[in-house]
Order: C-alpha cells, then sequence, then structure tokens
C-alpha cells in the first residue's frame, strides 16, 4: 500500500492528466472561423480538425488496454503525456499539414487517457470510484471550458495568433508530466492472469457493452459537433466571434457541476436509468430551444446542451466501472467504448457541416443531433439497467443471484 505522499502524487498527478484530456481540443472550436479563412477551406474539411482526434481514439482505444499490460499503466500514462505535449506544438507550426499531424498525435495521446484513467480509478481506488470519477472529470472540464473561452482571447495578443493560441496548452501538458513522474516509481502488478484472461467474455459479445457503447459514442457525438459549430450557429444569430467563443465556455462551464455530482449520484444508486432518460431529455429541449433561435432562449440552450452533456459523458465513465467486475474489464469496457463509440462521434462534426453545406442552414444539421437525442435515450436506459458484463457459463452477476446479462 503505498505511502501518504505517493497517494497525495497519484491524486494530483490524475487531476493534472484530467485537466490535459479536453482543453487541446475545445480550444479549436472558437478558432476554426480563423482558421478556415487562413487556410481557405470548407465547412466540411474544418469538421475535421475536430475529427481526426476522435478517429485517433477510435484507432488507438482498442489496444491502449494491451499497451498498458506490456509496458504498465503509469509508463503507458507518461509516454501519452510526452506525445501530447510533441502534437500540441508541431500543430501550431508553419503549414496545414503540421496541423493536421499534430492533431493527429493529440488524439492518440489523449485516447490513452481517456481509455486507461476509469480502469486505474477502479484499480486504485475501488471504494472511491464516484468521487474520484466526478474530480477528475471536473477538472477536465473546466480546462476544456477555459480553452473554449480563452482562444479568441490568447489570439489577438500581439505575436500569438491562431497559431500561437493552441500552443500555450502544451505549458499544461509539460506540467502533468512533472507531476506524473514519481508514479514510475511503482511496482507494476498485473491485474488479471493469462489464464483468467482467457476464461472471460469478451466485452465485444456483450449486448450491455454496445449499449454502454452507442451511449458513449453518441453523447461525444453530440458534445464534439456542437464544440465545432457552436460558434458558427452563434455568430449567425448576431453573436460577435468572441462572444460566441464565451458561449462555448459557458456551455462547458454548465457541465462542470455536474460532472462531479452525477458520479457521486450514480455511484450511490441502484440503477440510472432516470439520470440516463433525464440526460437525454435535456439533450433534446437544448437543440430544440438552438434551433428556435431567440436570443434570450440560446443562453437556456446553450446551459441544457451543457448539463446534457457533462451528465452524459459521467454516466459514461461511470458505466465502465459499474457494469463490469473488476479494474481490468473496465479498462477492455472503456477501449471498446472509447474505440466504437468515438468512430461513430467523429462522423458528426463533418456530417453537420456537409449537411449545413448542402442546405445552406442550420435546421437541417439541427434536427440530425434531435433524432440523435431519441437514441441516446433509448441506448442510455438499457445501459442504466442493474446488470454487469458477465459470461453466464462462467461468471455470477454480483448485483443479483440469478440475474444474466441477457435475461
Amino acid at each position: 500500500m503505498p505511502g501518504r505522499e505517493v497517494n497525495w502524487l497519484l491524486f494530483i498527478g490524475i487531476i493534472f492528466i484530467g485537466s490535459n484530456l479536453r482543453a487541446p481540443l475545445t480550444s479549436v472550436g472558437s478558432l476554426i472561423p480563423f482558421i478556415r479563412d487562413d487556410l481557405g477551406i470548407s465547412h466540411a474539411l474544418a469538421g475535421t480538425i475536430t475529427t481526426l482526434p476522435l478517429l485517433a481514439f477510435a484507432f488507438l482505444s482498442p489496444f491502449a488496454p494491451k499497451i498498458a499490460t506490456r509496458l504498465g499503466m503509469e509508463r503507458t500514462i507518461l509516454f501519452s503525456l510526452i506525445l501530447l505535449t510533441v502534437g500540441l506544438i508541431t500543430r501550431s507550426m508553419l503549414s496545414a499539414g503540421f496541423l493536421f499531424g499534430g492533431t493527429i498525435m493529440i488524439g492518440l495521446a489523449i485516447a490513452v487517457g481517456n481509455v486507461l484513467l476509469p480502469g486505474y480509478i477502479k484499480m486504485n481506488f475501488p471504494y472511491r470510484i464516484g468521487v474520484m470519477t466526478g474530480i477528475y472529470a471536473v477538472f477536465m472540464n473546466v480546462f476544456g471550458a477555459l480553452g473554449s473561452g480563452l482562444s479568441v482571447p490568447i489570439s489577438t495578443i500581439k505575436g500569438m495568433g491562431w497559431k500561437g493560441s493552441l500552443a500555450v496548452w502544451a505549458i499544461l501538458s509539460f506540467i502533468a508530466i512533472l507531476f506524473w513522474l514519481p508514479q514510475l516509481r511503482k511496482q507494476n502488478k498485473p491485474t488479471l492472469s493469462a489464464a483468467a484472461s482467457k476464461k472471460r467474455m469478451s466485452v465485444w459479445r456483450s449486448p450491455l457493452a454496445w449499449n454502454i457503447t452507442l451511449f458513449m459514442g453518441l453523447q461525444s457525438l453530440m458534445f464534439y459537433t456542437l464544440m465545432t459549430w457552436l460558434p458558427d450557429i452563434l455568430q449567425s444569430h448576431g453573436f460577435s466571434s468572441s462572444g460566441a467563443g464565451w458561449m462555448l465556455f459557458l456551455m462547458q462551464f454548465a457541465l462542470i457541476p455536474i460532472t462531479f455530482v452525477i458520479p457521486v449520484i450514480a455511484d450511490k444508486m441502484k440503477n440510472q436509468k432516470v439520470l440516463a432518460g433525464v440526460t437525454a431529455l435535456l439533450f433534446f429541449l437544448g437543440i430544440v430551444a438552438l434551433m428556435i433561435g431567440s436570443k434570450s432562449l440560446l443562453y437556456v440552450s446553450v446551459i441544457l446542451i451543457g448539463v446534457a452533456g457533462g451528465s452524459a459523458f459521467s454516466l459514461a465513465m461511470m458505466f465502465f466501472s459499474l457494469r463490469t467486475t473488476d479494474g481490468q474489464q473496465a479498462t477492455e469496457l472503456s477501449g471498446m467504448a472509447q474505440s466504437f463509440g468515438y468512430l461513430l462521434a467523429a462522423i458528426g462534426p463533418v456530417l453537420f457541416g456537409a449537411l449545413y453545406d448542402i442546405s445552406g442552414k442550420w435546421q437541417l444539421s439541427l434536427s440530425m443531433l434531435m433524432i440523435l437525442s431519441a437514441v441516446i435515450f433509448i441506448v442510455g436506459i438499457e445501459a442504466g439497467k442493474e446488470r454487469v458484463i458477465t459470461d453466464n457459463t462462467a461468471q455470477i452477476d454480483p448485483l443479483s443471484e440469478s440475474n444474466p446479462e441477457n435475461s
């Protein structure tokens, strides 16, 4: 059992990792109009600036648990932070090639933290999963909100521009490296023997895992699509570029308290069906208000979407722990959900922009999100039921005496 100092260093290290999981991505949204005009690219191509990290998430996520098994979680996370720092610097260099290349590196790096942290928390804080999930999610979203709100103001500083505004986040990732280095002193212990691993049913064969994956993917699609295009939508309703950036900040600020409260509540509930249903309803109402376009309703819309996004993300992270039997399985489910889920999410920004290019209006694009809100409701109810992923021939569901997953 690590001493008090190591526990505190681990706690702070997790906070700094969480702080780096969204800011490098959210800092782009408010700057996309400047990037698009500077590079002369279309709306759809501009959407790939957000889509590329999601594709990187989808590609690397299923392999992250295997890499961590070989190298150890601590070393794998450290290498991902180094790659993140390099990617942030590369993204801000001379040409579009560096922009897209650095963006891919950032996506690969963040994918590791996204996948490993839920299982890592379950392994190291088994009795405080809800609180620890809430804490790292809060810091992730605080810095995500700062990334959205500060991007345009930083870009107006002399000599910065959009490139300097994106590069500044390398400072945060470098600080995270410094705080994570002490974790390399840990002895890496296997969490599951090879024999036990062979007996376990693959999460890819579980209907419950697929419901969680769809919930994860669709809520990510909603978040990253709106993170990319909300500033443009708001500017079409009369907001300045800076004002639209601060509205994006408001959306993410609204989700901050929710990302702490929801994991704590979900951890104490018998099932999370009500939380999932309310989350989907808030998404739907927020999109409706955004479609109406009244300036007073736009503030309500942004807050509703923010609350829904915070609740949906926190529920997805909690499902990785609540619907699995141990930290190893939680990591496997996280890898699956974030692989297929982010591949699904990657479609969002490009399709949303393409629908606008076709129609010349935002209504068609927003209608797509309304339909997806209904799908989130359905899969969220299924994911929220009281059960865990289990091989009916080899394991017993710990939540009931005779409640196999497929009953």
